[in-house]
């Protein structure tokens, strides 16, 4: 029996995961299964549609109105909010665009996919822990247990470096530097790295749970891993932190209302540095942005800072009372000296 030669949609494929995102663009292994997975997504979607297995789809089936109708799947049959069906919506453009570079004959197609829209997203409020809240969370883990000061040091460590949390899930004892000046390293998106200081309780913590656990002899060891050893997932991160926040809602009742998640601690991180008065331009920096728009939005979040420079702000001219707004010509006359 004659085997099937690979159509032009699986030759691409397999170039766009094996060469063009990891080598050419350099992507990081996390992103490139977030690019799978929304492609992958694609494809059982239009195989089901179609009524075929995936592996005989071709370029020519993933037309506008079937990424169009997968895209609607996503919030409707998936319940995904707009920004997670942008984030597919970004893959499959990513692919239609290496496409059209690969096989010119089918440029035509490629811009028509690339010419389906993202949606607008609301820009809610980023939610960060206050002094008092991060307290309660850590205060609420049981460091007389060996998880517990596991836990308590990556919690810690989160918030003193501000780091996405699969970054220090990432991290190796090699990272590390545990005697002045404290820091460790990260590797951020797009596998950029970065020198994060500690201070002296995050280093210490580090340095025990290294000892207790037999890493300090182990360069290549992951500092952060479960019971049977093996690395901790984003998803094993949220779930202990959920736990802690569950109980330090108790005593501090405004944790109940908010939903954190491990991110939150990064935003913490950022508004403890603001509120320190550490520039932008550094808390980019130490946060690993690649922009400073990124950065401005925590400039924006706190009540507190935007009413100290209220108050250190004088108003134009003088505040008329009631009384002086009858009359054009005085009215006139406040308008101009401001």
């Amino acid at each position: 029996m004659r085997a099937t030669r690979p159509n032009t949609l699986a030759v691409t494929l397999r170039a766009f995961f094996a060469e063009q995102l990891p080598g050419l663009r350099g992507l990081s292994p996390h992103t490139i299964r977030s690019y799978r997975d929304s492609l992958l997504l694609l494809l059982r979607f239009v195989a089901r549609e179609r009524g075929r297995a995936a592996a005989t789809l071709d370029v020519d089936d993933l037309t506008p109105a079937a990424v169009i109708a997968f895209l609607a799947a996503v919030e409707q049959e998936r319940h995904n909010r707009a920004a997670t069906r942008n984030v597919r919506l970004a893959a499959i453009h990513a692919f239609f665009r290496f496409l059209g570079a690969q096989a010119p004959d089918r440029l035509a197609h490629a811009q028509q996919i690339l010419g389906i829209p993202c949606k607008p997203t609301a820009q809610r409020p980023l939610a960060y822990l206050d002094a008092d809240e991060l307290s309660a969370v850590l205060g609420a883990v049981d460091r007389a247990t060996r998880d517990g000061r596991r836990d308590y040091a990556l919690l810690a460590t989160l918030f003193n470096t501000g780091a996405r949390v699969q970054e220090l899930l990432d991290l190796h004892v090699r990272d590390l530097h545990l005697t002045p000046p404290y820091q460790l390293r990260l590797f951020g998106k797009g596998r950029k790295e970065r020198m994060v200081p500690l201070w002296a309780q995050t280093a210490a913590l580090l340095r025990a749970l290294c000892a207790e656990r037999d890493l300090l002899a182990a360069p290549e060891a992951r500092v952060f891993v479960n019971q049977r050893g093996t690395p901790l997932t984003r998803f094993g991160v949220r779930f202990l932190l959920a736990k802690y926040v569950r109980r330090a809602a108790a005593v501090v009742p405004s944790l109940a209302h908010k939903a954190v998640h491990p991110h939150t601690l990064r935003h913490a991180c950022a508004m403890h540095l603001l509120k320190a008065g550490i520039d932008l331009a550094t808390i980019a920096q130490w946060l690993g942005h690649a922009s400073l728009t990124t950065t401005s939005k925590y400039a924006n979040l706190d009540l507190a800072m935007k009413r100290q420079v209220l108050t250190r702000a004088q108003p134009l001219g003088d505040v008329p009372d009631a009384g002086a707004w009858r009359g054009d010509a005085t009215i006139i006359r406040w308008l101009e000296a401001l």
